[in-house]
């Protein structure tokens, strides 16, 4: 497989192709401390489950003791110039009502965002703007992709340390379907679903309009970066730099189809680019959307049978990876004052 180093051009993308290669590890001492703590606690075997591999990816993602102070949801909007063949039941406008209405506290995502003391982040990125057609060309060009992925690194500022990343845009998971066609392969019948409510037609109209894009920058789709900007969108672009931007500083949960396919772009590039993010689960009505999970070898942590969530499903997950946390520096306080009073009772 190309590596980014071999389409390094000293363009927009140098620095990040530069990023992507050179991301820390995790740190894997501070994972197995959070394993020994656990081991050390009186509990019927297996009785937390993933609960203590949650607590465990928090301290390697951060190296330190699991906690989560400052939790943040961030949603990404963009509108597709795809969107004029009819890819989706709802029209452009819904993207600019959903932050309207998101803004306004009514969306399902602010509830969430107030039950769990969660800080909620809205990026309108020029929705009165759509991306290019990427039947007739490139989504984006390169200075715009580079510059909207930087725009992406500023949601990880003022002592973030978790962000759970989602997306808002009509089209989106045509694009989503394009990205997944073309890193791991198939047509657009393989990778396209009903998404918002997409009727057969609709779908198949989908899947016509990823196979031309296909055809179209088939030269091109060698490069994990060039994927992304002649395929995605604005979202995709800004989510890829948050991914990358929070590797040292925060962890990562996924929300959606176009937030897996920007995850998959990264990871294409660099396998281990996503080992600080979880996926919060599969969408119900994009069968690719698990395909493409599978394939970069995501697990959600949950499956409500819900559709794409705009953000409600990540803020649920972060909720439960806050209460992981918890569980554990509660349980191993107590199991550390037990631990003195026996010493104290010698």
């Amino acid at each position: 497989m190309a590596t980014l180093s071999s389409f390094d051009s000293g363009l927009p993308f140098g620095d990040f192709r530069a990023l992507i290669e050179r991301l820390p590890p995790l740190d894997e001492r501070a994972a197995a401390r959070v394993r020994d703590d656990f081991g050390r606690i009186e509990k019927p075997k297996t009785s937390l489950g993933r609960i203590e591999r949650l607590a465990g990816w928090l301290a390697a993602s951060t190296g330190r003791p699991p906690a989560v102070r400052r939790p943040v949801v961030a949603i990404f909007a963009g509108n597709h110039g795809i969107a004029r063949h009819d890819v989706s039941p709802r029209p452009v406008e819904a993207t600019q009502r959903f932050v309207e209405l998101a803004t306004a506290s009514g969306a399902g995502v602010n509830q969430v965002c107030a039950a769990h003391g969660l800080g909620l982040k809205l990026y309108d990125l020029a929705l009165d703007l759509p991306t290019a057609d990427f039947t007739m060309g490139a989504a984006m060009d390169e200075r715009g992709c580079a510059a909207t992925m930087a725009f992406g690194i500023e949601a990880v500022t003022d002592g973030v340390d978790l962000i759970a990343v989602s997306s808002i845009g009509v089209g989106a998971s045509t694009a989503a379907a394009a990205i997944s066609a073309a890193i791991f392969g198939g047509s657009g019948a393989d990778w396209v679903g009903a998404g918002s409510g997409a009727d057969a037609a609709m779908i198949g109209r989908k899947a016509e309009t990823v196979d031309h894009a296909l055809a179209l920058h088939s030269g091109h789709l060698e490069d994990p970066l060039e994927v992304l900007r002649r395929l995605g969108g604005r979202e995709f672009a800004a989510i890829a730099g948050t991914i990358i931007a929070a590797r040292t500083q925060a962890t990562i949960l996924l929300e959606g189809f176009a937030a897996t396919a920007a995850a998959a772009v990264l990871h294409r590039a660099n396998p281990s680019a996503l080992d600080h993010c979880l996926l919060a689960y599969v969408a119900a009505t994009e069968p690719g959307h698990r395909q493409l999970a599978e394939k970069i070898g995501l697990t959600p942590l949950f499956d409500l049978g819900m559709g794409e969530g705009e953000g409600t499903g990540a803020a649920l997950a972060a909720g439960m990876v806050k209460a992981a946390a918890l569980i554990h520096s509660g349980m191993h306080a107590a199991d550390t004052f037990e631990i003195v009073q026996k010493e104290q009772a010698r």
